[in-house]
């Protein structure tokens, strides 16, 4: 048990209008009785250092891994890595070099075909080093650090420039984990870290920038199975740009970066002859800059759509993208990536809710309302998350959507406290709110933490029918196995290819549908 935890364990033993005489007594007697062996003592202070001891290793090499990917790409090239390292005590670790390479591959299959370290692959990769080494593995693991380190050499410039970059892609996943699944906020961030590395560190280009993602051709089979959708841009752009379809019979890089995995640099657009330009509006002769093409990669190497910038609007001779610039802009197609699929996995949780919350009111007509919210982290130090509210049903089972964004905050909502200890206990509360009766139950992620509550109101009784009572029961248990199998599904390994938008409406739907296995499935063993 965690802090939180332990608290509210005694809180719901003692009940709410205990005495604080008693809570004393209860205090005293845990104090009094609460024994522990000194080799209990000594595991759990060895848990606590190891633990500790992992988690500086963590911030120890991220720290390694960012101050070698210095233009913020998000990846390291493993033979660029390989052919530091076997330079390492001049040379005579190789073999155990070569056993950790081997061992790092089987790990991650794509490495054979891509050739990049993720920051968990370069972290799992100096592990597997070290492991090989005999004496300490801690001890080992300092010295590769020191090695790495001291091979790399940055000016300030470049670590301010870096700085700054790795900021804008923190607020790429910050705009996805604080959307409440909307993908505008998502591609806002984006086109401003574009444009203020281009202005900061592009000598101020005009860029324009779009992103489109794969879909089945359902509308011109004839043109090809798959099509390119332009799902976002730049604003001046829109006009030109947005919703537009691109064909693979058409001109155009686009699905060649698709197909081959990697990015297509047009230095001079004018004088390749095979580019789609969406503007009609703009002269021949203006048709002048650079094209840069990144494919979109989800966790498991398969191409979903692509990242396209170019610098048609800019009449200045050097607008050509310089390779810092493509290995930060590879850096955004990750960030967006990761940003696409968490908002994904939200509308999966929030379109499976839907359908719980669904087969729930004809079965506990005594529930006035269930509140859905989700746990979103805080914009300031000052408080560590928020509660978005997403859905709220009333007794007739009418639900209201929220769209707009309402936010609750621990300090400002006293009267809600409650919903805020079930997060932190990642437990279920019950309690009451001038004279109504809250029943709060997290839905909890892979880890065990609280990704969302409900909060269950019951009006001035407080107990349910005890049918009614088991049905909510069934119906939060079967919620939390589905959305288990959400997050589980966004894990699952599979051949790198490329993977279509149709797919993502496929599982929105599936979501939906998971409830109702599980639920199944539950009958089938209870018979």
């Amino acid at each position: 048990l965690n802090l939180p935890q332990f608290v509210q364990l005694m809180e719901t033993f003692v009940g709410e209008d205990v005495s604080l005489p008693t809570v004393k007594r209860l205090i005293a007697f845990v104090k009094e009785e609460y024994k522990q062996t000194a080799e209990e003592k000594m595991e759990q202070l060895e848990k606590v250092h190891h633990i500790s001891r992992l988690a500086q290793r963590k911030l120890l090499l991220e720290a390694l891994f960012e101050k070698w990917d210095n233009n913020a790409s998000g990846f390291l090239d493993l033979e660029e890595v390989d052919a530091v390292l076997s330079t390492f005590k001049e040379g005579m670790e190789k073999e155990a070099l070569r056993k950790a390479k081997k061992h790092l591959c089987s790990r991650y299959p794509q490495l054979s075909r891509v050739g990049k370290l993720s920051p968990k692959a370069f972290q799992t990769f100096l592990e597997l080093i070290a492991s090989e080494f005999t004496g300490g593995e801690d001890e080992a693991i300092d010295n590769l650090v020191e090695f790495l380190t001291t091979s790399v050499e940055r000016s300030h410039m470049e670590c301010l420039q870096s700085l700054a970059r790795r900021k804008w892609l923190h607020n790429i996943q910050q705009a996805a984990e604080t959307s409440g699944a909307s993908m505008e906020p998502v591609y806002k961030a984006v086109f401003k870290a574009l444009s203020q590395d281009a202005e900061a560190h592009g000598d101020n280009k005009k860029i324009s920038a779009y992103i489109a993602l794969l879909e089945e051709n359902q509308l011109s089979p004839e043109r090809g199975q798959i099509l390119l959708r332009y799902v976002a841009c730049t604003a001046d752009d829109a006009p030109y740009v947005l919703n537009q379809i691109l064909y693979r019979d058409m001109k155009g890089v686009s699905f060649a970066a698709v197909e081959e995995g990697k990015p297509i640099h047009v230095p001079r657009v004018q004088l390749h002859g095979n580019i789609h330009f969406w503007n009609y509006d703009r002269p021949v002769e203006e048709r002048r800059g650079s094209l840069l093409v990144l494919p979109l990669h989800d966790a498991h190497w398969r191409v979903f759509g692509i990242l396209g910038l170019d610098t048609l609007r800019d009449q200045c001779e050097k607008t050509i993208f310089l390779t810092h610039e493509i290995s930060f802009y590879q850096g955004v197609s990750q960030a967006f990536s990761k940003a696409y699929h968490h908002v994904c996995r939200l509308e999966n949780v929030l379109q499976m809710t839907v359908t719980a919350l669904d087969w729930l009111y004809p079965r506990a007509p005594s529930i006035h309302t269930v509140i859905t919210y989700l746990v979103e982290p805080g914009k300031d130090k000052t408080c560590d998350y928020v509660l978005r509210k997403v859905i709220t049903t009333d007794n007739t089972g009418q639900k209201e959507i929220h769209s707009s964004p309402v936010l609750l905050l621990r300090k400002e909502n006293l009267l809600r406290v409650y919903l805020f200890k079930c997060i932190d206990s990642s437990a279920v509360i019950r309690t009451s709110v001038c004279g109504e009766y809250h029943i709060a139950v997290p839905l909890r992620d892979l880890s065990g933490q609280a990704l969302g509550i409900f909060d269950i109101s019951t009006g001035h009784h407080q107990k349910s029918a005890p049918h009614e009572h088991k049905d909510l029961q069934k119906m939060l248990k079967m919620a939390q196995a589905a959305c288990s199998e959400i997050l589980k599904m966004s894990l699952e390994k599979t051949e790198p290819t490329y993977v279509l938008e149709a797919e993502h409406m496929a599982n929105l739907r599936h979501a939906g549908i998971l409830f109702h296995q599980f639920m199944l499935q539950d009958l089938r063993e209870c018979v």
